[in-house]
């Protein structure tokens, strides 16, 4: 499953570098030393930004068109795939209590399964997020 989302951001030039703004997010901000380097953290602010939203309640993206550009400033979508960024950025693990009967975990023991990771990869596989 992937969630590709986009937001517009304006690229303002200053005399070190650049600084970032997403005016659907309010508080997104952040800076650069040249346009590479702005442009890669303008990806990482936006999902740190959003990482805090449910999927279903992500703030509405405005279309780019519409978007007057400031003077001196590059105008641009800034385009992020939660469910990765998810994947590579939270791994807090959580402790689950889980019951299975006791014939099956001593079957699974003898194998030597892992039963953290087969939750893990259940789970994933189940919402679709391979």
């Amino acid at each position: 499953m992937k969630k590709i989302i986009s937001y517009p951001a304006f690229f303002h030039e200053e005399d070190n570098g650049y600084w970032v703004e997403f005016p659907d997010l309010p508080g997104c901000v952040t800076q650069g030393e040249d346009l590479t380097e702005a442009t890669l953290k303008a990806h990482e602010v936006l999902g740190f930004f959003l990482d805090d939203y449910e999927l279903s309640a992500l703030p509405s993206s405005s279309d780019i068109k519409s978007l007057d550009t400031p003077e001196s400033s590059i105008k641009s979508l800034v385009v992020i795939d939660l469910i990765e960024y998810r994947k590579k950025h939270n791994n807090k693990a959580v402790k689950k209590t889980l019951t299975i009967p006791e014939w099956l975990n001593e079957a699974a023991q003898k194998e030597n399964i892992n039963f953290s990771q087969l939750l893990q990869e259940a789970i994933m596989e189940k919402l679709d997020l391979n």
